[in-house]
């Protein structure tokens, strides 16, 4: 019970931050160019972002690496792309890609620093929409495979279960990236997915020892049931998730910052789907 409450306070709070606030998506949803800053000389955050308003940037999303190189988010503009010279065998994308770029080079020139921009990526807002789309469906496809299964290996209360324990671990590592305001992009979808898996493969481990046992014993409790199969998987379930773990924090410490949030996602959904799969999952069966 007490596990029970737990995580349904830290769901509720996870759907509340992520109806009021929302996730903060990258470019990949909304659209818009990622350009990476230069300097020749070290330059603090808050004067880019201020470089950046003075040229009429309205939003603009700065993240530093070091004292020299940033990564610039600038969502898609209207007026920029009325701007931009369409050249005869220039894709339209192109076109307001390099009017973006220039126009940000500008920007960050004007306090007379030396600044080298390197290649920017453009996504359309069709684009981003067509993938925010794409995503939604992708995840309610494993959901509904995952349930069809178990179904059919199993039976529909241990569906039920698992498609609980399956929510709660997504909602909560989407409530994490909603309640810290860090990026949301592709690869912590791909994570998300992945983390979806992990758990019901941990939770499945769980449940066919519960079934084993239903059927071996005779005379024990549900509950009785339920303890002994958490107990007797336990240390599967302990080194495998520790494991795991281990190398999705190597990951997250020398793989860079474009596997920050991916391989955070990851330690999130492990840590969240170990515990799920003892203190959620069986209760919920129960």
């Amino acid at each position: 019970r007490w596990s029970l409450a737990v995580a349904i306070l830290v769901v509720g709070i996870s759907i509340f931050s992520l109806s009021t606030k929302g996730l903060n998506l990258a470019i990949d949803f909304t659209g818009g160019s990622l350009i990476e800053a230069s300097y020749e000389q070290p330059a603090e955050q808050a004067e880019v972002i201020d470089a950046l308003h003075k040229a009429g940037f309205e939003n603009p999303v700065v993240q530093r690496y070091d004292s020299r190189n940033f990564a610039i988010r600038i969502k898609p503009e209207a007026a920029l792309e009325a701007e931009a010279n369409i050249k005869e065998g220039e894709s339209k994308l192109d076109a307001v890609n390099a009017a973006v770029t220039s126009k940000v080079l500008l920007a960050l020139e004007a306090g007379g620093k030396d600044v080298t921009l390197k290649p920017s990526v453009y996504v359309g807002p069709q684009v981003g929409d067509d993938l925010k789309t794409g995503g939604i469906v992708a995840v309610v496809v494993v959901l509904l495979g995952i349930v069809f299964y178990i179904m059919m290996r199993f039976e529909w209360k241990f569906a039920i279960a698992t498609v609980a324990t399956e929510l709660h671990d997504v909602i909560l590592v989407l409530g994490f990236f909603s309640i810290t305001g860090m990026d949301f992009d592709l690869a912590v979808l791909a994570a998300i997915l992945a983390v979806d898996g992990y758990s019901v493969n941990d939770t499945i481990v769980v449940f066919d020892r519960v079934r084993e046992l239903f059927k071996s014993t005779r005379n024990a409790t549900p509950i009785e049931i339920l303890n002994r199969a958490v107990n007797s998987t336990l240390s599967r379930t302990i080194m495998t998730s520790l494991t795991t773990l281990l190398t999705v924090l190597a990951l997250y410490f020398y793989g860079g910052d474009a596997l920050k949030g991916f391989s955070l996602a990851l330690i999130i959904g492990i840590l969240v789907g170990t515990l799920s799969s003892i203190f959620f999952a069986n209760p919920v069966l129960l």
